[in-house]
């Protein structure tokens, strides 16, 4: 007899769960592949394939350890392609007396089950997930009688609660912050170790997405799938960052490469979202190895690091939690433009932006800079609508999720908030992308040319930017230089730059 039914959705893979402690009879685990979750933005096939894949060993790994799991595949004829009919049918049949579910990341699907359970005339229940440090709600309160929202403050309070980093209450080597030590080009002739990749054979679970005919973009090879599906594969890739990429993490973190689509990030977000790692795991592994081999990788590069996950990684989604659901539609600027037609292809002359969108096709994947500084600044100097910013993000990238995707998108990348996570617009020139990589020695425009033929679109975009926008501002002290040196222009000058940005949004699809 079938007394409890608990839904597991396909970014709740955490087998550390206290859920998996016990083997009940009376309890029936439910996972489904169902068409509304991979068809309300275009996905990235690999992200597809590799939450299947990851969502089917886990239902195998249940299964093993003695657990009833009923799996629905995205092509079973009884699959009604609904969390709420499949579940209905199930309670049918089995006449469980209790629906339960764990705590859900996003909030569409957070208000979905909430709706779902008011229907139901059984007891229904909603779990804790246990896999965050913070509550949803602990940005708010920790904010409540502060003037602004600052990451590094909240940061401080989970290095002290968590003990992380921490020698008797202060911070090791009595700092907390070592940002300004991890903004490094990549030296010239600088060897990256080759990233750790997998060669997972997921013919059959590509080809039951071809058969279903759901909607994606990107590429993939199938029988040599480079990303973890297992808890066991990423705590792997998790021990071979530490060894292999942590001593140079935070050194060239914000670099820019032709030849290296990974560096030294962990490339750990995939699971870390789909939970099969927990992140104080990854924080301990790596402040151990630090304490244990201190010559290896200094404390610049694992304070950096550790901070991503602990501070940043955890005030995104108390920013997410706090805000939504007005948070999805703030356009601070007005925006209104549509996304240039080559984010899908990567086929522009800008070498920057073809890098970038090119690897993400490959590689369903692109560093925080890369998405910050590239392809989210080029949308904001372009003025292109959030939404379609975030459905890009959130399709392109196979980590990306709601809760993390939108508050670094719409927030920190596009300012569409109009500050509620960042100090400023994050907007450059050229001037920082060559400064950050090659990429510019290569490309079809000249990086140092602000007007005329073969200029790069980065600088009069930035200028034409910050003038149609001077009213909204002009007033934040961290823009005050830049507005100096552009009234230092004469007025031909910012004609000049004026019509040359206008030129090139007139023609941005042919950039």
């Amino acid at each position: 007899m079938i007394r409890e039914i608990r839904l597991l959705l396909g970014d709740q893979l955490n087998p550390q769960h206290t859920w998996f402690e016990d083997k009940r009879e009376d309890v029936l685990y439910v996972m489904m592949e169902i068409r509304p979750e991979y068809e309300y933005v275009i996905h990235h096939i690999q992200k597809i394939t590799g939450i299947f894949a990851a969502m089917r060993n886990f239902s195998d790994w249940l299964e093993e350890e003695g657990h009833k799991v009923r799996y629905l595949k995205i092509n079973d004829q009884d699959n009604a392609q609904s969390f709420s009919d499949n579940i209905n049918s199930l309670l049918e049949k089995t006449e469980a007396e209790k629906f339960s579910y764990l705590e859900p990341d996003e909030y569409r699907l957070d208000e979905l089950l909430l709706d779902y359970c008011k229907q139901l005339d059984i007891e229904t229940e909603m779990h804790a997930a246990e896999h965050f440090l913070t509550d949803r709600q602990d940005v708010k309160a920790f904010s409540k009688d502060r003037k602004s929202l600052i990451m590094e403050y909240f940061y401080r309070n989970l290095r002290k609660k968590y003990n992380v980093l921490m020698d008797d209450g202060d911070p090791v080597t009595g700092k907390w912050n070592y940002d300004q030590s991890n903004r490094k080009k990549l030296p010239k002739g600088h060897e990256v170790p080759k990233p750790i990749t997998y060669q997972n054979d997921l013919t059959e679970v590509y080809e039951d997405i071809q058969k279903a005919e759901l909607p994606y973009i990107g590429e993939i090879q199938p029988n040599e799938f480079i990303w973890p599906i297992s808890p066991q594969q990423a705590t792997q890739l998790l021990d071979a960052f530490v060894e292999k990429m942590l001593p140079n993490f935070g050194r060239y973190q914000d670099a820019l490469s032709d030849d290296h689509w990974s560096l030294y990030h962990s490339r750990l977000s995939f699971a870390l979202n789909t939970k099969m790692l927990h992140p104080l795991q990854v924080i301990e592994k790596v402040e151990k190895h630090w304490r244990q081999n201190g010559d290896e990788a200094d404390i610049a590069q694992v304070e950096g690091f550790i901070r991503q996950i602990l501070g940043w990684r955890e005030f995104m989604r108390g920013i997410y939690w706090m805000k939504m659901p007005e948070y999805a539609n703030m356009n601070f600027f007005e925006a209104e433009n549509d996304l240039p037609e080559w984010y899908w292809t990567g086929e522009t002359k800008m070498r920057c932006l073809s890098k970038a969108i090119g690897q993400s096709l490959e590689h369903a994947y692109a560093h925080h800079i890369q998405r910050l500084m590239i392809t989210g600044n080029f949308a904001l100097l372009a003025g292109v609508e959030p939404s379609a910013v975030d459905r890009w993000y959130l399709g392109i990238y196979i980590d990306a999720f709601e809760w993390v995707e939108i508050t670094n998108t719409r927030g920190m990348s596009q300012y569409a908030d109009g500050g509620i996570v960042g100090t400023k617009p994050y907007v450059s020139s050229a001037s920082y992308v060559h400064k950050m990589g090659d990429h510019c020695k290569h490309c079809h425009y000249d990086h140092r040319k602000k007007t005329g033929e073969g200029a790069c679109p980065f600088n009069s975009l930035y200028w034409h930017f910050l003038d149609r926008h001077r009213e909204k501002l002009e007033s934040n002290r961290r823009m005050a230089m830049m507005y100096r040196v552009w009234d230092k222009y004469s007025d031909d000058k910012k004609d000049e730059l004026r019509n040359q940005a206008e030129t090139y949004l007139s023609q941005i699809d042919q950039l």
